[in-house]
């Protein structure tokens, strides 16, 4: 991406540009001031960098639980806040998009895998929201300097990171300060261990040792079945393979999507083979119930607060107050 501030010095560089930078790279004039934006993520983060007024389209409506972005989608099209409904993320409505005329389209390579079909042909930078496939919880969030930078909002969001970053590495040293002195006076070696998510149909999914949040359960100090695994997604496994890495698990957190908070009747009647888990006896189990919660609007760009999460149900003697986005289930 080449980015070229508005204005006649930057009319300028433009002419001048084809001769400087490779013809593959993408010109946007900054600041960005309309755009239609594909994932409620982005969303978010452009209403705490302030620059949530060139929120002026969007996908996927209906999953975006921020109150001022489905205010405006109720608003009359005459309204100058009005955010236009733009359909489906996979099958957006180009007609809707060529009439509002955005700068940019920010839209997830993952829901386009095989290319942006009629999206490319209208001529509006598209900006690949690619931060999904850093590996690392502050690589990931550092990227909001790059969306900064495109919406005229660089300074706050270099400091908004670095009070990100600031936070994070200080959670994480305190779970390793935490995990080593009790380790000293129980004279135990053993690390507290957790397991992640749930089946979905006859698949559990669960993160890989390499991914953002197997890394972040390194982080917080605790024992992960998959730790030493490299994959940097998802792993698709079976129940009876789950069970036998992680039946001993002291803990077990899933996120799952419902209108009413999960118990453990619930989660019993959708299988009952749930019950030979030590969490499930002991009643160590935490639900993130992600229709409810701002958990994905949050910890891309927070992921201190995720941190902060495990940190709390792991080694709750830390002190760091209850739980925000993982709730015990009852």
């Amino acid at each position: 991406y080449v980015l070229v501030p508005k204005g006649k010095a930057g009319d300028r560089v433009c002419k001048a540009l084809p001769s400087l930078v490779d013809q593959a790279a993408t010109i946007v004039r900054t600041p960005v001031r309309k755009s239609v934006v594909f994932s409620t993520v982005y969303c978010a983060l452009l209403y705490e960098l302030k620059a949530d007024e060139a929120i002026n389209g969007v996908c996927d409506l209906q999953y975006i639980s921020i109150p001022d972005v489905q205010k405006r989608a109720r608003m009359k099209p005459t309204d100058a806040r009005y955010i236009v409904d733009c359909g489906n993320s996979m099958g957006a409505d180009i007609e809707k998009i060529i009439d509002l005329k955005p700068e940019v389209m920010l839209i997830s390579p993952f829901e386009n895998s095989g290319g942006y079909g009629k999206l490319e042909s209208i001529h509006i930078p598209i900006i690949e929201t690619a931060d999904y496939m850093e590996t690392s919880a502050l690589g990931r969030a550092e990227w909001m300097k790059f969306y900064g930078m495109l919406f005229g909002a660089e300074e706050k969001a270099n400091s908004l990171f670095a009070e990100v970053e600031k936070n994070y590495n200080e959670l994480k040293e305190k779970g390793r300060e935490y995990t080593t002195e009790n380790n000293k006076q129980t004279k135990q070696t053993k690390q507290k261990s957790v397991i992640m998510d749930k089946l979905v149909g006859s698949v559990w999914y669960v993160p890989g040792g390499g991914s953002t949040i197997g890394k972040m359960l390194k982080d917080a100090a605790c024992g992960y079945p998959w730790q030493d695994d490299r994959s940097a997604g998802s792993l698709s496994l079976s129940f009876e393979t789950v069970l036998e890495k992680g039946a001993e698990a002291d803990v077990w957190m899933f996120r799952y999507n419902s209108p009413q908070a999960i118990t453990r009747n619930v989660l019993l009647s959708e299988n009952r083979g749930y019950e030979q888990f030590k969490a499930y006896k002991n009643g160590e189990l935490y639900g993130c119930n992600t229709a409810t919660s701002t958990f994905y609007e949050d910890t891309p760009f927070h992921p201190e607060l995720l941190l902060r999460d495990f940190l709390t149900i792991m080694h709750p003697d830390l002190g760091l107050g209850a739980p925000k986005y993982f709730i015990k289930v009852e």
